[in-house]
């Protein structure tokens, strides 16, 4: 008789193991008609969409940053706040990379908004975390930005005072926190309170003078004091600390724009472009720098060139119009001013826009414009206003194409009068127009 090697004799059934081998067969077939039927998802599949946590999203934030792309940082950060909304330092961060991306903004209007989208992050910062100091420091920082962009004087002095509150409140929790120091030196330079501001500034270098904000807050200090050359130093060492980000270079080339030292501001400047260029990033706010540095060396077409290629990348934006009109003007180009400024004051069709853009009607969309408001006391637009009022009175001609530019002209010259009444010059600006259309017997002050 043949043994079987590999196999043991068999034994006699024992009861319970058939149960119980009985129900597992059952269990098996359930299971198996449940995954045939999708009701039962196979162990470790993989699922349709890999979740994020919220430490990887910031991780993304922070990269984007320091690569100097504040939108896509900005993003992110929107993101990891999504799955962890009581983290009171992804608010504070994401706040103060609103309020530094303000610099790339074309109008008053969008950088409003999106500083009152960093005020909006850093009171919940507050909020989570009444106790974080540096919450507290942030939104310090982020109050003194929006008073510096308010025409308000009542505004501004309300948001100086909350800002120094919560910079002390900053300092109260934690007397050592670097930034709310540095958040502080620069409130206090706002309120021209200058000892403070450089008592409070010194302390921050002593602690950590490898801050960018330090160093950026160091060189606004003494470029107010007008210590340029100390504030171009300090500037320096804050783009060495952040060299992605391209506000710093245009800083520079500022202040060597206002000394007048045209080649150094036009490398700063370039700098910038360089580096928005290197980074995929689309900014026209260094054309519009480069523009003006062309623009008071009286090369005009390298300025138009300039002010047309920032056009070019945001053609929705009006200020950009403006400042293209502008350019035109000091040029002399009369009649290139016209439909510009037209742009940038009343707004303009799509036909208009892509004339001044000099764009493809092919291939580039059409753009209508909504011209930028007339707000009383914002020294900002109005200059596009009275110089658009100012060109159609002076190109004004009985008969002709140009016989309705008086007519034109009223309307925008009365608007600025009932806005700036109170100021001489504008008010001097305005009535010398007024008196050429006066002079061929058209009235300049209702339309």
């Amino acid at each position: 008789m043949s043994k079987y090697i590999f196999r043991k004799e068999a034994r006699a059934s024992n009861p319970v193991r058939v149960m119980i081998l009985l129900m597992l067969v059952i269990g098996g077939l359930f299971i198996l008609r449940g995954y045939q039927a999708k009701a039962i998802e196979p162990l470790f599949q993989a699922t349709p969409t890999p979740t994020r946590t919220s430490n990887s999203y910031a991780l993304e934030g922070q990269t984007h940053f320091t690569a100097g792309n504040l939108n896509g940082a900005i993003a992110a950060y929107q993101q990891a706040l999504v799955s962890d909304p009581n983290n009171a330092q992804l608010w504070a961060e994401l706040a103060q990379i609103q309020t530094y991306s303000y610099k790339s903004m074309t109008t008053n209007e969008t950088r409003r908004k999106r500083l009152q989208e960093a005020l909006e992050s850093a009171n919940k910062a507050v909020e989570v975390a009444p106790d974080s100091s540096t919450a507290h420091a942030v939104r310090a920082f982020v109050l003194d930005w929006n008073a510096g962009l308010t025409d308000d004087k009542a505004e501004k002095e309300t948001l100086l005072v909350e800002a120094e509150l919560a910079a002390s409140k900053a300092l109260q929790l934690d007397q050592n926190n670097v930034l709310a120091l540095a958040y502080a030196a620069e409130i206090y330079n706002d309120e021209s309170k200058w000892d403070l501001a450089q008592q409070s500034i010194q302390l921050a270098v002593e602690r950590n003078p490898n801050l960018m904000d330090v160093q950026r807050v160091l060189a606004n200090i003494r470029e107010t004091q007008g210590d340029y050359r100390g504030a171009i130093e300090a500037y320096d060492r804050a783009i060495a600390i952040a060299p992605n980000l391209t506000f710093l270079y245009i800083n520079v080339g500022v202040i060597y724009r206002h000394l007048r030292i045209y080649d150094q501001a036009l490398e700063y400047f370039a700098k910038a472009v360089d580096r928005n260029k290197t980074l995929g990033i689309e900014d026209p706010i260094p054309y519009v720098a480069i523009g003006k540095v062309y623009a008071q060396e009286g090369e005009f077409f390298i300025a138009s060139l300039n002010a047309k290629r920032a056009l070019q990348i945001d053609p929705y934006s009006a200020d950009l119009y403006g400042q293209l009109g502008m350019v035109y003007f000091k040029a002399r180009n009369y009649e290139g001013a016209i439909p510009a400024l037209k742009c940038a004051t009343l707004g303009c069709d799509a036909q208009t826009s892509c004339e001044v853009r000099e764009c493809d009607p092919e291939k580039d969309p059409p753009i209508e414009i909504a011209g930028i408001p007339l707000v009383p006391n914002d020294q900002t637009n109005v200059v596009y206003y009275y110089t658009y009022g100012s060109v159609l009175a002076g190109m004004y001609r009985p008969v002709g194409k140009t016989s309705g530019y008086c007519k034109d002209a009223a309307g925008v010259l009365a608007e600025v009068r009932s806005k700036f009444s109170d100021d001489p010059t504008i008010m001097n600006i305005i009535q010398a127009s007024e008196d050429i259309c006066a002079s061929y017997n058209v009235s300049s002050t209702s339309p």
